[in-house]
């Protein structure tokens, strides 16, 4: 089965690149290079081009046998789609009608789409489960959950089935040590944290010691990212064994603080955090927490990688050899 991977060469979708290449999968990595490397590719087929172009974007379903789409390519700075929300409907929302009418003209019916927690917005429960109401305060998650919209409509009309993942905190690298996160800028906790004991971000801060949490930080969960990637491959494989559309939080249901964060990069690393502090960032939330219920009965997901410690040591690896 040929598999179209769009933002194959970005970060998640790298992983997940790998993941199906290890279940002999034919894979067809679609990618503008514009956030992603070509380092990151760790095989298939790479085609350089854009979504925002539509005829780009039927020429790879004529040139290739594609039987299914994993949808990353994405923009994903919050306080970027603040400045400047065309940019991110345009990356985020044109670029997807364009990969969905190419799969309508090409007769492709599975869709497994890359959301994110940012479609809930202000959570008015935790742990945050699929039936929580979406209000995205943000142009990203608007752009991410008007793309949630259409799909119950492409279902409906043109039998195409998705699973749409929202997950939150992507952390940690390859345990094998071939892929890893590279961003630029990097806006990632983790990342931040460990570039900074590399001497390589000294203006590392933490953002807000105001909330109403057990030391003032702010409580987000983190999933591993190949955790994350082997969640995309059983979605798929739930679609092709006939099962219908579904929404599926992807997240550990175990929050961790800032400050729990540094202390355990301090303890993988064996090195002391300079710490800073500084005002909260508009929109940041005290606590932040998905229910994974859904997604371990449904899917029979199971985290494997997600220790934080062991997510920290795969990063901490990825960021001292890359």
């Amino acid at each position: 089965m040929a598999i179209l991977v769009t933002g194959g060469a970005g970060y998640i979708g790298s992983h997940t690149v790998k993941e199906l290449l290890k279940r002999k999968y034919e894979v067809i990595v679609f990618d503008n290079l514009s956030t992603g490397h070509r380092e990151l590719v760790p095989g298939g087929h790479l085609v350089e081009a854009d979504l925002r172009s539509l005829e780009e974007v039927r020429d790879v379903f004529r040139r290739y046998p594609v039987e299914a789409v994993m949808h990353f390519a994405a923009l994903m700075q919050v306080g970027e789609s603040y400045a400047d929300p065309q940019k991110y409907y345009v990356h985020n929302l044109v670029s997807s009608l364009n990969l969905l009418q190419a799969m309508l003209e090409a007769e492709v019916k599975y869709f497994i789409f890359s959301s994110s927690a940012a479609v809930y917005g202000q959570p008015l429960e935790i742990p945050i489960r699929e039936g929580h109401p979406l209000q995205p305060i943000n142009p990203y998650g608007a752009s991410k959950f008007m793309v949630e919209r259409m799909l119950p409509d492409y279902d409906r009309a043109y039998g195409l089935r998705y699973v749409s993942l929202r997950y939150f905190n992507a952390a940690g690298a390859d345990p094998e040590g071939q892929l890893g996160e590279w961003h630029d800028p990097e806006t990632h906790l983790i990342p931040n944290i460990l570039l900074h004991l590399l001497g390589r971000n000294p203006g590392f801060q933490v953002f807000g010691q105001d909330f109403p949490t057990a030391d003032g930080t702010a409580i987000r969960d983190y999933i591993h990212v190949t955790d994350l990637a082997r969640a995309h491959v059983l979605a798929l494989e739930k679609l092709k064994a006939g099962e219908p559309s579904q929404v599926v939080n992807l997240g550990s249901s175990r929050g961790y603080s800032v400050l729990e964060v540094i202390r355990a990069a301090e303890k993988v690393t064996g090195k002391r955090v300079s710490l800073k502090f500084g005002p909260r960032r508009p929109g940041d939330v005290p606590v932040l927490l998905a229910s994974s219920e859904k997604a371990e009965t449904l899917l029979g997901w199971k985290r494997e990688f997600s220790d934080l410690e062991f997510i920290i040591e795969t990063a901490w690896k990825w960021h001292l050899t890359h």
